[in-house]
């Protein structure tokens, strides 16, 4: 009884390895927008990884936010990583960017994008992984 059960679970086990896998499997010349990747992971790094970006993108999650309410909300960030980090999202089409006035002082919004949106689910899981890193130690 015990052995049918060891093999059931390692069965599964691979099963959800072989799942697992499938999605970083290298792929020679994978491209998107313009650039080559050896897997779709490094796809997803580029988009979102780095030190600030799912900072900013958590922040964004429930309601679009002026510049200033971003620095306030992320008071470790310089303006200037800042502000490089919101074009890069916004590049990449993950966040946007709204001008409502023409004249100074410009009232700038950034807010997720549809596209943006379909990242929340991870985003969620990342800062839940953390938040349990932190309080579990």
């Amino acid at each position: 009884m015990m052995t049918e059960e060891l093999d059931k679970m390692s069965k599964i086990i691979a099963e959800k390895e072989e799942a697992d896998l499938a999605y970083n499997k290298p792929v020679s010349n994978l491209e998107y927008n313009g650039k080559v990747y050896s897997c779709t992971t490094s796809v997803a790094m580029n988009l979102i990884g780095g030190k600030w970006k799912t900072v900013i993108l958590v922040h964004l999650i429930n309601s679009s936010k002026r510049y200033s309410e971003l620095h306030k909300l992320i008071p470790i960030i310089n303006e200037r990583t800042l502000s490089i980090q919101l074009k890069k999202l916004e590049d990449d089409g993950i966040i946007s960017r709204k001008v409502f006035t023409k004249k100074p002082p410009l009232k700038v919004v950034y807010s997720l994008t549809d596209f943006g949106k379909t990242l929340i689910p991870s985003l969620l899981s990342i800062a839940k992984w953390g938040y349990d890193l932190v309080i579990k130690k």
